[in-house]
């Protein structure tokens, strides 16, 4: 089950939250709101796991597997399994033997799921394509049998590993509310693709949330804003980004080659941005006020910001988590250089068990440690327009190695784009996939993908904060209105276009 899906709209999300404030009206209303709390949680803890079994089934006992074992090295490391009040550990203060080992096998068994479940098809593939170019066949192992890849086990599993490191840390402070803490792991707004949540920033949510009609009716507009972007940009420009990555070298024109480059970049920010949104919005209608994760993109004016812009949750985690840890910015220029190449080798390979995406996390690193090296301050004194169109041509280039299967689809692509092709633009012209639909989508995304709706709300604000008595209020009434007509278009828009089936899933759901 997916957020940008009918049956979720009309059928579960009504009836959770029908459920859920059936149980938190006690609480609102100040009768025994600690145990109704409780329930509230559990009943979200429920209807998540449910919500994993939908497309799961039986997989679900990973996540619940995961969950207790980061619960009880919680304890472990608190020193709260013999029943003590947990105590928050000093941040700089020794650990114990004991202490090491609940962190040591929390993280051990995360990365083992990891390993197992999501690179152990990629081991077998990679050790069978070795030996055959080495001319020994008969080692194969042509009996191994398949795993089948969970949706969302990099996104649970991160989430929960931090719960532990920062317990370890002192950060936080375990709990020893199992139900809380489940509720944490597997809440389903962003269970599956994000944000990855870190227990601190909710811990207080948790227990203390208050549902306010205000939170509630922003968490409706940022989820419908969510399902527009997913649906009526990034389902669209989808459907020309695939034809045009799926033709053969000898097929690929300069202009239909830099038509799908365009379109594969709107398409996945659209499509992970607009899940964002929703699980943002969806948090909200619940109570919970998740960190935001994208921040326009492509209007960096360099690898270091766009880092900073694009997927927040996971470029803060490998900097906290690994990055920070293995020394940071704080050493000699050559360990910078080295750790930036080990973090971003693993970013690459937390994103897909293929060599492609490794690939394209040392091109990151890569660009990012020439930065450091001269482009930066060569860049800084360059106008805006220049460093920014650097950036958006490494990102977008980086798309063409993140989509390609292969390395050679890569490199055929990307010569293709610097107009090295033997296809005239009378075989493949860029009119055959620039239908009416894409065309507005294009125009739509290349515009939205800038922040031009903040820029507009901040000005007609100052505008108005200008104006006095009547004629304020007049304007701000006229502000609500077209705020809610617009997004009434982009609900039903959405719908139309879900109703005729133009859904996809979403593209980080594979990772």
């Amino acid at each position: 089950m997916v957020f940008s899906s009918i049956i979720f709209i009309f059928f579960f999300l009504p009836i959770v939250l029908g459920g859920y404030y059936l149980l938190s009206l006690p609480a609102i209303a100040g009768f025994a709101p600690r145990f109704w709390r409780q329930m509230s949680n559990l009943f979200l803890l429920m209807v998540s796991l449910v919500f994993y079994f939908w497309g799961e089934n039986f997989l679900v006992w990973i996540i619940i597997t995961t969950t207790f074992i980061d619960y009880m090295c919680g304890l472990l490391i608190s020193g709260g399994l013999n029943n003590r009040k947990i105590q928050k550990l000093k941040i700089g203060a020794p650990r114990t033997r004991l202490q090491k080992l609940g962190l040591l096998i929390s993280i051990c068994s995360n990365l083992g799921f990891i390993c197992v479940f999501k690179y152990f098809n990629f081991g077998v593939d990679s050790y069978n394509s070795l030996v055959t170019k080495m001319g020994l066949s008969a080692f194969q192992w042509d009996d191994v049998i398949r795993i089948t890849l969970p949706l969302g086990i990099s996104f649970y599993t991160f989430q929960s590993m931090s719960y532990t490191i920062d317990v370890y840390r002192g950060h936080v402070r375990a709990t020893r509310n199992l139900i809380n803490y489940a509720c944490y792991v597997t809440m389903f707004p962003q269970l599956v693709a994000g944000p990855i949540i870190r227990y601190k920033d909710v811990a207080q949510q948790l227990v203390h949330r208050v549902s306010t009609r205000s939170l509630f009716v922003s968490g409706i507009g940022r989820f419908i804003i969510g399902l527009g972007k997913k649906v009526i940009i990034a389902n669209t420009v989808a459907v020309p980004a695939e034809k045009i990555f799926a033709l053969a070298a000898n097929d690929l024109t300069t202009s239909v080659a830099w038509l799908g480059v365009v379109c594969y970049t709107l398409q996945i920010y659209f499509d992970f941005s607009g899940y964002s949104d929703m699980a943002i919005g969806l948090g909200r209608m619940f109570g919970f006020e998740f960190l935001e994760n994208f921040n326009y993109p492509y209007i960096s004016k360099s690898m270091r910001e766009f880092w900073r812009r694009w997927h927040i949750s996971l470029s803060t985690w490998f900097r906290d988590y690994l990055y920070i840890p293995l020394g940071g910015s704080h050493c000699s220029a050559a360990r910078i250089y080295f750790n930036l190449i080990v973090v971003f080798f693993l970013c690459g390979l937390w994103h897909g068990a293929y060599w492609t995406f490794v690939v394209w996390g040392l091109y990151h690193g890569l660009f990012l440690i020439l930065e450091r090296l001269w482009l930066g301050k060569f860049l800084a004194k360059q106008h805006a327009v220049i460093s920014q169109t650097y950036a958006l041509l490494v990102v977008m280039c980086g798309w063409v190695i993140f989509a390609s299967d292969t390395f050679s689809h890569a490199i055929s692509f990307l010569a293709a784009m610097s107009g090295f092709t033997r296809a005239s633009d009378a075989a493949n012209s860029v009119s055959w996939y620039l239908s009416l639909d894409v065309r507005i989508a294009l125009i739509i995304g290349i515009i939205f993908s800038m922040p031009v709706l903040p820029v507009l709300e901040r000005c007609w604000k100052k505008f108005v904060a200008s104006r006095k008595g009547i004629l304020k209020a007049a304007l701000e009434l006229q502000f609500s209105f077209v705020y809610v007509v617009g997004l009434s278009l982009v609900l039903i828009i959405s719908l139309m276009l879900l109703s005729a089936g133009t859904h996809n899933p979403f593209i980080y759901f594979r990772f």
